[in-house]
């Protein structure tokens, strides 16, 4: 087990990331948090293409250009005291499978939702795939400056939609051009939004009132509204719970914030309240048994690849989430798939784009690794124990395209960007066996935009896609290979290998897979593989 100084530096980790449907916020919240971390000097820094200012988590050329996320980033930063892995994730939907496997490496997770549009499709989803998990939950209802849904309502939208008892712990005073600020209701004390904006940071000053009487006795908020929120307040305690720590680790109960990130107003309540709240790192199951995070023995799984992440040096980077033990510098390892001992002699740390090379790391920690090729999602990585950690599968693509070259020479180089672009999982390769023809699949059609401009960008590749006559994908096995050898010879034509040899069928239509499935009761055509 951990000795005392090692316990001490497990119990101030936290891991989260945040989640939330497109233009909630989320990427704005980020900064913020970095800004409150003092990992960097200025706030609002938010994609202002004019100046050149982007987001310190979009750091791909095609985030900057685009104004969106389309990768995962990663960055660890302390605040008050405690180390924050913080994992900012894509938010638009067609980059899903790199989202459902960030959340595998987390253990708490901050959801964001715009007060104007509450609950929307994208929320939903990530929501069931933190429930299955039982992740904690923390909210925050952004964009209070603007004009917003009815706080209330918004609460209902959460309990009904998302299945989630919420518990206000800060609450909205009015929103858009009446927006006075907060009153944190567990601190007893009322925060106003003063529209006094500093140029140089964009620091809101919040005014601080131990009691609610005190906005009456200085009269700093119109009469009307200090009446409202105090009705408001009275039914808040009547109809919702006292916070129970015990149902919000379990996943059932979300304490609830309003604020502006836009506007740096209601960041530190939250972040304040995750270091409070969220559980340090927790236990993982693998196919033998749970892995405690105070064990001695270091274990580690691999939950995301990034490819060029430095052009400079065309390099991979694995990200690993630590389990139990501690790296150092030079640590022996079992490759658990590959059934090899590696010695890690450099080991990162990040700030989105930026790396940082570092002696240690513990449990809950992100870490990078160097991977020429032999390093996959879904790894294990022990100090000799033979295990594989669960729950990091590929997902079935919905979307397909076979990708032509402009100039047919560079069909070599096109097949190295291609297998190192499918290793970080946000695009799948398919070679069919019966022509030379490669297949992409994907979960939405803009990661084929993506792939097409990173192969332009980073690997000088030209490159475009075209549709194909492809609908579903399965991946195909049986208890008997036989069965499968005889599959392959009767359908050739709609089989394909993925970049890990696995056989895929290739259905032109959905009828097509319903009579297979019905003809060949003795094979399995799975939606989903695990990454072995």
């Amino acid at each position: 087990m951990f000795n005392i100084n090692d316990e001490i530096e497990l119990n101030r980790r936290r891991t989260f990331a945040i989640i939330s449907h497109p233009d909630a916020g989320k990427t704005t919240i980020t900064e913020k948090m970095l800004f409150l971390g003092k990992m960097i000097r200025t706030s609002g820094t938010i994609k202002g293409r004019g100046n050149k200012k982007f987001a310190k988590s979009d750091w791909m050329s095609i985030e900057k250009a685009r104004g969106i996320s389309v990768t995962t980033s990663i960055m660890q930063f302390t605040y008050k005291n405690i180390l924050i892995n913080l994992l900012d994730t894509p938010g638009h939907e067609d980059f899903s499978e790199d989202t459902y496997r960030i959340l595998t490496a987390v253990d708490c997770c901050l959801v964001v939702i715009d007060a104007a549009k509450g609950i929307e499709e994208r929320t939903r989803k990530l929501i069931s795939i933190t429930q299955l998990n039982k992740t904690p939950i923390i909210t925050f209802i952004n964009k209070l400056d603007r004009d917003s849904l009815n706080a209330i309502d918004l609460l209902d939208q959460i309990e009904k939609e998302l299945k989630l008892t919420c518990l206000p712990i800060t609450w909205p005073i009015s929103c858009g051009k009446n927006f006075q600020g907060v009153y944190h209701i567990y601190d007893k004390a009322m925060h106003l939004y003063v529209k006094m904006i500093n140029k140089k940071n964009n620091i809101l000053p919040v005014e601080h009132f131990s009691k609610l009487s005190d906005i009456f006795l200085n009269k700093k908020m119109d009469l009307n509204i200090s009446l409202q929120i105090c009705e408001e307040l009275q039914l808040i305690h009547q109809i919702y719970p006292a916070f129970d720590k015990n149902c919000f680790l379990q996943g059932s109960l979300t304490p609830v914030f309003f604020g502006s990130a836009l506007k740096n107003f209601g960041i530190n309540h939250v972040l304040t309240s995750l270091i409070k709240w969220a559980p340090p790192p927790l236990y993982r199951q693998s196919n033998m048994r749970k892995v405690d995070p105070k064990e001695k023995n270091f274990t580690g799984f691999i939950f995301k690849i990034q490819a060029n992440m430095d052009l400079k040096h065309r390099d991979r980077i694995a990200f690993m989430r630590i389990v139990s033990g501690q790296y150092k510098k030079g640590i022996k390892l079992r490759h658990v798939r590959r059934k090899k001992n590696i010695i890690i002699s450099d080991a990162f740390s990040f700030l989105a784009g930026d790396r940082f090379l570092i002696e240690k790391a513990y449990p809950g920690d992100v870490i990078g690794l160097h991977n020429h090729g032999t390093i996959k999602i879904g790894d294990t990585f022990t100090q000799g124990e033979e295990i594989k950690f669960l729950g990091i599968p590929s997902f079935a693509p919905e979307m397909f395209r076979s990708i032509i070259l402009y100039n047919p020479l560079q069909k070599k180089q096109l097949k190295k960007g291609l297998i190192q672009l499918s290793e970080e999982g946000a695009v799948q390769v398919f070679y069919p066996l019966n022509n030379n023809d490669i297949i992409l699949g994907a979960i939405g059609v803009l990661q084929f935009d993506v792939v097409i401009e990173r192969l332009r960008i980073e690997y000088k590749i030209d490159a475009m896609y075209k549709k194909v006559n492809i609908i579903l994908a399965r991946w195909i096995s049986s208890k008997n290979t036989d069965n499968i050898d005889l599959f392959i010879k009767q359908h050739s034509f709609y089989v394909a290998l993925d970049s890990s040899n696995n056989f895929i069928y290739l259905a032109p239509s959905i009828i097509n897979l319903n009579i297979m499935i019905e003809k060949y009761p003795e094979i399995l055509f799975n939606r989903t593989i695990e990454n072995l």
